[in-house]
């Protein structure tokens, strides 16, 4: 059996070798696993894998489709301000100099990463429909950046970026100074990280929470990691699910 460990939800260039002193601690740790993180193939395949050992997916595919079939191990703590401990949102992002409202907005285009996405589809919907409000167009990007890029190319005229993608974003891209965030929906559980239903939870649990203490103050600021609190499935299966989006432009 060769087992699966991947952090592919904030994994980019300027994360990958914290993300690689992250796992290098929790294998050290639990004394098994694979030695390097698995960076091929679909995320899917990974999480739905009898051989997953740890990842880390999105709140919207955990309570749809993988609730029952993977544990969580745990949720971060991003140190968020305006949110919990294990709380995160999506932060409302317009081309800076562009004076229109939400219901503005609205009438144009939202750029939305994927219709499985808790952070760019669904925060994005609850936040319209509480305003009485929906999107007249959508644009389906595929990744939180290339929705911000179709933003910055008046491709799209808003959208709801994960805030923890969206400080990584603005540390690393300065095109971000075209951009402004206009505000933020409401916050949910944060990613969970996860394993197959084969493995120890806990014992996963506490080689994270070690491995993420014993991260250096870069690493932990690189990687906006403050720890993990538990969070129970019922928390992330309470959140409602969206429609499927609109029709990509």
């Amino acid at each position: 059996m060769s087992l699966i460990a991947s952090l592919g939800m904030y994994d980019t260039a300027e994360t990958a070798a914290a993300n690689d002193r992250l796992w290098a601690g929790i294998h050290g740790i639990l004394g098994y696993g694979p030695a390097q993180l698995n960076r091929d193939g679909d995320l899917w395949g990974h999480w739905l894998s009898p051989d997953l050992l740890f990842s880390q997916t999105c709140g919207m595919p955990y309570r749809t489709r993988l609730h029952g079939k993977v544990q969580i191990v745990g949720t971060p703590d991003y140190g968020l301000p305006d949110s919990a401990p294990g709380q995160y949102y999506s932060v409302l992002i317009r081309r800076r100099g562009d004076r229109r409202e939400l219901q503005a907005l609205a009438q144009g285009t939202l750029a939305y990463n994927e219709a499985l996405s808790q952070s760019g589809w669904a925060a994005a919907y609850t936040h319209l429909t509480q305003r009485g409000l929906e999107a007249a167009r959508g644009l389906q990007t595929g990744g939180h950046r290339a929705s911000i890029a179709a933003v910055l190319s008046s491709a799209a005229d808003f959208a709801a970026i994960d805030a923890v993608t969206w400080a990584l974003y603005r540390r690393c891209d300065p095109r971000a100074a075209e951009l402004e965030v206009f505000d933020h929906t409401e916050p949910t559980p944060a990613l969970p990280y996860i394993t197959s239903m084969d493995q120890d939870a806990s014992a996963l649990r506490g080689a994270l929470a070690q491995a993420i203490a014993d991260l250096s103050e870069v690493d932990r600021t690189s990687l906006h990691l403050n720890g993990i609190v538990d969070i129970p499935a019922s928390a992330y299966l309470s959140v409602a699910n969206p429609p499927p989006p609109l029709a990509s432009t």
